[in-house]
């Protein structure tokens, strides 16, 4: 167990040794003026505008706002996308009916439907919403269909066997040796939540991360734009290793 921790430890500090050179040649670049201020400034100029933003709320309330509207989104998305994907895969009529819309919808780039939840739903929170929802739904749709085809049908049988009715069958056996596959989906879902999420915010406006960052540059107020920029790199490498924490903690089982 102590050299799995320390192992961990000396991960985290090779990887936080790429990360400190390449903010320590941020700095020199910005210091020495090899790029200009303007399109490039100073790391310790970010860092300031990053701690003053924090300090007058603005930076908490962006980031409550928007990461409101991604986890609500995917939560509609998990919903109903675990559902219909169970569905089709122990359903025939269902895979038939839906099977031609998923085809179509998951490749499509669902950025390209702003305007159009824009025109349905405003600039406000809920139209955000459902475009996460959109755009994360396909995926886990089909990541549950996956999961459900997947089970072993040994498991089925022997459950029926012992006398398992469909309701526990599907409650007992089905349902648990789908969860760990469709908590990866859910991992692969989530950065897509954040994607869509920050750039709506960015086309429509209605605050959040990405209104904030666009209108920071449009008045040329570079520190504030990395700063952003920071945090939403920070926010999607903290929410991918929870969400990694979680699966090996409670589905390290599923690989054996």
């Amino acid at each position: 167990m102590e050299s799995r921790q320390l192992g961990a430890w000396s991960s985290w500090g090779r990887s936080s040794v790429s990360v400190l050179v390449v903010f320590a040649a941020w700095e020199l670049a910005g210091r020495t003026h090899l790029v200009p201020p303007l399109f490039l400034p100073p790391f310790s100029v970010v860092a300031v505008e990053l701690f003053r933003s924090l300090a007058d709320g603005t930076l908490a309330d962006d980031l409550a706002l928007s990461l409101g509207r991604a986890f609500c989104g995917l939560g509609l998305a998990t919903v109903s996308g675990v559902v219909l994907g169970l569905l089709m895969a122990r359903n025939r009529f269902t895979q038939w009916l839906l099977d031609p819309l998923i085809a179509i919808g998951f490749p499509s780039p669902k950025i390209a439907f702003i305007p159009i939840f824009i025109l349905w739903f405003g600039i406000e929170s809920l139209s955000k919403i459902l475009l996460v929802a959109f755009s994360c739904i396909f995926p886990v749709v089909i990541g549950s269909y996956g999961a459900a085809r997947a089970v072993n049908r040994i498991l089925l049988w022997s459950a029926a066997s012992l006398g398992s009715d469909r309701r526990g069958l599907f409650f007992h056996v089905i349902m648990p040796a789908c969860y760990p596959r469709i908590f990866t989906t859910l991992r692969v879902a989530l950065p897509v939540a954040l994607i869509t999420t920050f750039t709506a915010e960015m086309v429509a406006g209605g605050g959040g991360m990405g209104a904030t960052l666009v209108y920071s540059q449009r008045f040329f107020e570079s520190p504030t734009v990395y700063a952003y920029i920071l945090v939403m790199l920070a926010v999607g490498l903290l929410l991918d290793s929870a969400m990694l924490g979680i699966q090996n903690r409670y589905f390290a089982w599923a690989a054996e």
